[in-house]
C-alpha cells in the first residue's frame, strides 16, 4: 500500500489557496492521532520557548507542524527541510502568502545535514522509518542541536507500526505502508541508537495503544485502502467520516491520556545535555 500517491492527490486538492491549505491542516489536526501526541509534547516545549528559539522540522512534508509552531509563537525561527522539491517550493509559497516571516524551507538530505549547535528543537515526525542510515541521521540531529536542545521523534513501533504483522502469514508481505525500510522501532532499540548518537537523557513511550490502533484503522487505514482502489471514494469520504469520527474522537482522547505497555507507535524525546 502506498501513501505518496494519496498525499499528492490531497495536496492537489487543498493547495489551491491559503484558505483550503489551512482547512487541510485543520483536518489533519482532527484526524491524525499522531498529531495529538506530537502537539501534547510541543505544548510543553512552547512554555519555555521565547523569541530567540530556533526549530528544525526534519522531514517537514506539508508543513503542518511548522504552521502550528509559527502560530503559537510567531517569533520562533523555523527551518523546514525535506527531500521533495515540490513540497519545499509549495511550502515556501504558502508561508510567504500568509506572512510567516521567520519561516523558511529548503531541500535537504537528512543523512547529509551539517548544522552545528543551531537549533533548540529538532522535530522528526514519521521520517526515521524511511531511512536506512538512521544512526547517522540521529548523530546529525545531535550535532544540529544547541546544548540543552531537544529532539522529538514520532515513528511506528515494531509492534505492528507499519501494519506488517497483520500480513506476516502472506509470502513477501511488506505491510500497509511499503515505503518503510523497517517495520518500526522497539523502545530499547531506539534508546540505544539515540545514546550512540550522543544523547544521554531520553524519554520514550508507546503511542497508538489499543484505542489508537482502532481509531487509526477507522480514520486512516480503511479510507486510504478505498482511495487506492479508486479516487471516486473521495466523494463518499465526508459521509464516512461523519459516521465514524465521533467514535474515533473518543478513542483518540483515550489514547493520548493513557499509558500504554505496548502500541503501534513510539514517541521519543531526547536532550543534548552537553
Amino acid at each position: 500500500m502506498q501513501y505518496d500517491p494519496i498525499k499528492r492527490s490531497l495536496g492537489a486538492v487543498f493547495n489551491k489557496s491559503p484558505f483550503t491549505r489551512k482547512l487541510f491542516y485543520r483536518l489533519l489536526d482532527i484526524l491524525l492521532l499522531r498529531t495529538w501526541h506530537i502537539k501534547k509534547q510541543l505544548k510543553n516545549w512552547l512554555i519555555t520557548a521565547n523569541n530567540t528559539k530556533s526549530v528544525l522540522d526534519a522531514g517537514s512534508g506539508f508543513g503542518q507542524y511548522v504552521y502550528y509552531l509559527g502560530r503559537k509563537n510567531p517569533g520562533l525561527k523555523i527551518l523546514g527541510v525535506d527531500v521533495k522539491d515540490e513540497q519545499i517550493a509549495d511550502c515556501n509559497t504558502f508561508f510567504k502568502q500568509i506572512g510567516f516571516k521567520n519561516t523558511h524551507f529548503e531541500v535537504a538530505d537528512l543523512t547529509k545535514l551539517n548544522f552545528t549547535n543551531l537549533f533548540d528543537l529538532v522535530l522528526c515526525v514519521d521520517v526515521m522509518e524511511h531511512i536506512e542510515e538512521d544512526v547517522l541521521v540521529l548523530k546529525n540531529y545531535f550535532s544540529a542541536l544547541k546544548p540543552g536542545g531537544m529532539l522529538l521523534i514520532s515513528t511506528p513501533s515494531d509492534q505492528g507500526g507499519s501494519d506488517v504483522h497483520e500480513h506476516d502469514h502472506e509470502e513477501g508481505a511488506v505491510g500497509f505502508v511499503d515505503e518503510h525500510v523497517r517495520d518500526g522501532y522497539g523502545i530499547t532499540e531506539l534508546d540505544t541508537k539515540l545514546r550512540s548518537a550522543g544523547f544521554t537523557k531520553t524519554e520514550i513511550h508507546y503511542q497508538y495503544g489499543m484505542p489508537g490502533k482502532i481509531s487509526w484503522k477507522l480514520s486512516m487505514k480503511y479510507p486510504i485502502q478505498l482511495l487506492n482502489v479508486s479516487k471516486i471514494f473521495f466523494v463518499i469520504l465526508p459521509v464516512y467520516y461523519l459516521l465514524v469520527y465521533p467514535l474515533c474522537l473518543i478513542l483518540n482522547v483515550l489514547d493520548v491520556n493513557m499509558t500504554h505497555k505496548t502500541g503501534t507507535g513510539v514517541i521519543a524525546t531526547a536532550w543534548k545535555t552537553s
